[in-house]
C-alpha cells in the first residue's frame, strides 16, 4: 500500500479574481449563518411565547415538571405524556381508533389526542429552531474559516 506525499510547497495559489470569489462565498456563509441563528432564535421565542399565552401548566400528577408552565419542549412533552396517561385511563387502555363509535369516552380520547398532537407539533418546532441555530453557527464558522484561509487580494496601487 503506497502513501501519497505532498510536495514541499503544498499551498494552492488562487488568482486575484478567484480569491475574491472564495472570500465572498465565505462572507455569504457568515451572513447566512447569522441569519439562520437569528431566525432560529425568533422561532424559539415565538413558539415559547405562544405556548405561554395559553397558560398551560403541567398537571400535578405528571412524572416530571409537575406544575411548570408549558413554554418549552420539556414541559410540552411532560404535559403530552400526562394527557395520554389520563386518556388511556379513561378509555380503559384503548386508543381513539380502538374505541367503538358509540363509546362515551371517545370524544374525550379524541380531544386528548388532538391536544397531544398540538404539543408534539410545538416540540418539533423547538427542535427545528435549535437545528437552524446549530446549522447557522456552523455555517458562520465555515465562512469565517474560508475567509481566514484565503488571503485578501492585495490592494492595487493607483497611479496619478
Amino acid at each position: 500500500m503506497s502513501t501519497a506525499t505532498l510536495p514541499e510547497s503544498s499551498s494552492v495559489s488562487l488568482t486575484s479574481g478567484k480569491a475574491r470569489l472564495v472570500r465572498l462565498i465565505g462572507l455569504l456563509g457568515i451572513i447566512g449563518g447569522i441569519v439562520m441563528l437569528l431566525v432560529g432564535g425568533l422561532v424559539w421565542g415565538t413558539v415559547s411565547s405562544q405556548l405561554s399565552e395559553e397558560k398551560i401548566t403541567v398537571a400535578e400528577d405528571a412524572s416530571f415538571l409537575a406544575g411548570a408552565t408549558v413554554d418549552n419542549p420539556l414541559a410540552a412533552y411532560a404535559q403530552a405524556t400526562i394527557i395520554n396517561h389520563h386518556a388511556m385511563k379513561a378509555s380503559g387502555g384503548k386508543t381513539y381508533a380502538e374505541l367503538a363509535q358509540d363509546d362515551p369516552t371517545r370524544p374525550t380520547v379524541m380531544t386528548a389526542s388532538l391536544l397531544r398532537a398540538s404539543l408534539f407539533t410545538s416540540i418539533v418546532a423547538f427542535g427545528v429552531s435549535v437545528f437552524a441555530m446549530g446549522v447557522g453557527i456552523l455555517l458562520a464558522l465555515f465562512g469565517w474559516a474560508v475567509r481566514a484561509v484565503v488571503p485578501a487580494a492585495p490592494k492595487s496601487a493607483t497611479t496619478v
